[in-house]
């Protein structure tokens, strides 16, 4: 089975940065596409952005485009999102998505990614 383990969250002051990793294991191919979800409080959760197996990437939040960078390490199984310049409206629990497709993008849709980790907390103070 694959499991998925964020990690990196936590405190951050308005304007900072944060690394967070997401770390795969039980991986059965190298075509698995990697995604970051975030849901804020009250809110509805939303894709932020996705790695597709051959290393392209895609942003579904206009609101990170310029400060979220996703990258990944198909050696060490690991996909990390660099978030800079914060804002306190970034605040959320980020999840760690995966699933093998062999499209030529990723899935926009939440509901076919198969594989899921318990996300890390991200909270940015104003």
């Amino acid at each position: 089975q694959v499991q998925l383990v964020e990690s990196g969250g936590g405190l951050v002051q308005a304007g900072g940065s944060l690394r967070l990793s997401c770390t795969a294991s039980g991986l059965t191919s190298d075509k698995y596409n990697m995604a970051w979800f975030r849901q804020a409080p009250g809110k509805e959760r939303e894709g932020v952005t996705c790695i597709h197996w051959t290393g392209g990437t895609t942003n579904y939040a206009d609101s990170v485009k310029g400060r979220f960078t996703a990258s990944r390490d198909n050696a060490k199984n690991t996909m990390y999102l660099r978030m800079d310049s914060l804002k306190p409206e970034d605040t959320a629990m980020y999840y760690c998505a995966a699933v093998q497709w062999f499209g030529s993008a990723c899935p926009t849709r939440e509901s076919l990614y198969t594989d899921w980790g318990q996300g890390t907390e991200v909270t940015v103070s104003s």
